[in-house]
């Protein structure tokens, strides 16, 4: 493992160094060190590389990822994930704002709880919570699935597609056009299988699985309130 120390190098250095690596590179483990919360570390990578980051990191850590597999061992800020392709980032602590926001792809997991707003527009990503997540998570939400293990704030949901959403704990209260649908034994495999790949002990039939009612497709004067 190649040892990049953010604080000696600075961001610009281990961002370019790391994008640079394409598929056939023999160079994949990567650990970056004193990361002090900075913004935008590993952004974009397109190679299967490992990198284990030790310690908090600012906005945006692993946005656009595509195949590296990004570990953060500490806390992550705003929008981690955001508008990953593909690949995985999992966060060992807690994740703020906007976690996955937008993603396309890939599995983001992150350990202990997610603030709001987690997987706003998801657009096919996986999102495995640990713990609970904020008021608004999963808001227009189009496509993927939220898995969230422990409590979801207010308006899960709202305005939501075709996203998926599982949760085992309390909802404080859906969005528009969110309900409470039947967990059928597809759902339950779905379930499972993200779960395992989130290395999290649950057991999926004690997860209730929401998602749209489809009222706000087409507009229809009766629901004009709602839009």
């Amino acid at each position: 493992m190649t040892e990049l120390d953010l604080d000696e190098l600075g961001l610009r250095a281990v961002n370019s160094k790391l994008n640079g690596l394409t598929a056939e590179t023999n160079e994949r483990h990567w650990l970056i060190t004193n990361p002090m919360g900075t913004h935008a570390i590993a952004c974009g990578l397109q190679a299967p590389l490992d990198v284990q980051i030790k310690g908090h990191v600012g906005f945006y850590c692993g946005g656009m990822n595509k195949e590296a597999e990004i570990t953060v061992h500490g806390h992550a800020g705003v929008g981690v994930g955001e508008n990953m392709m593909s690949g995985l980032v999992r966060v060992k602590g807690n994740a703020s704002q906007s976690a996955g926001a937008t993603g396309h792809g890939g599995l983001l997991v992150i350990e202990g709880d997610a603030s709001s707003r987690c997987g706003i527009s998801m657009k096919g990503i996986d999102i495995v919570v640990g713990g609970s997540v904020g008021h608004m998570s999963a808001f227009m939400a189009q496509l993927g699935n939220l898995v969230i293990c422990g409590d979801a704030g207010e308006a899960l949901g709202d305005s939501i597609y075709e996203a998926k959403l599982f949760v085992r704990g309390s909802v404080e209260s859906l969005g528009t056009d969110c309900i409470e649908k039947e967990m059928r034994p597809e759902h339950l495999e779905t379930l499972a299988d993200l779960l395992a790949r989130a290395g999290i002990d649950a057991d999926p039939a004690t997860f209730r699985r929401y998602g749209s009612a489809r009222k706000l497709y087409n507009f229809n004067v009766d629901h004009a309130d709602s839009y």
